[in-house]
């Protein structure tokens, strides 16, 4: 179970670097518009808040990693439930506010996540 935890742990963690290069390399390029179903004058107006918030996203993916690889176990069990914990509140803050898919996209796999390091715990 453990492996398992830990691989959707990376899971997300890599999701979040797709984030961090949508909001910060590609929001004004076409898989950027797509993918946050913008227009060329609304991603160019907020540029700057969308690389802020891929920063942030960067954030989370590393700290995941950093859970991932630290060598105490112990200790890296409790850095990656703080990031899950971190993912879940953003999501849920992001489909309150943004748009509803977040909460799939988010909060549902960090709750996965947080389920499945608890089993195997």
């Amino acid at each position: 179970m453990d492996l398992i935890a830990n691989i959707v742990v990376a899971l997300i963690g890599a999701l979040h670097v797709y984030i961090l290069v949508l909001e910060m390399f590609l929001w004004t390029r076409p898989a950027g518009l797509k993918a946050f179903n913008n227009t060329p004058q609304r991603a160019a107006e907020t540029a700057v808040l969308a690389a802020n918030q891929g920063l942030y996203n960067g954030f989370l993916a590393a700290g995941l990693f950093w859970g991932l690889a630290h060598p105490t176990a112990a200790f890296g069990f409790q850095i990656k439930v703080f990031f899950l914990l971190c993912v879940l509140v953003a999501g849920l803050y992001g489909a309150a506010t943004a748009s509803r898919k977040i909460l799939f996209i988010q909060s549902v796999p960090a709750t996965i996540g947080l389920v499945l390091l608890w089993l195997a715990g």
